[in-house]
């Protein structure tokens, strides 16, 4: 195994909250199958993650990663930025 692959859970999904220092909330959306009916329902969860510089936007798209506990909630931290959020759109 290559030293730098984790074997860590990643999971991805966008930046919903950035209102706290070095803490951001991230929204992760699933599809899964229902048991019985065999549709397909969303489902969805908030991670706060941890982010030691603040980069993150409202609206970025994050891959987060599992890590020790950073306090009573943080059980995340952010690995990358994968898509930056679009900034407002120019008005004709």
């Amino acid at each position: 195994m290559v030293a730098s692959e984790s074997r860590r859970r990643r999971l991805v999904g966008e930046v919903v909250s950035n209102q706290m220092d070095k803490t951001v909330v991230v929204l992760v959306t699933r599809r899964i199958a229902h048991p019985v009916y065999r549709k397909y329902v969303t489902k969805t969860k908030r991670y706060y993650a941890h982010d030691e510089r603040n980069e993150c936007q409202q609206g970025d798209k994050v891959i987060i990663e599992g890590t020790r506990p950073l306090s009573r909630l943080k059980r995340w931290r952010i690995v990358e930025v994968t898509q930056p959020a679009v900034a407002g759109v120019a008005e004709l």
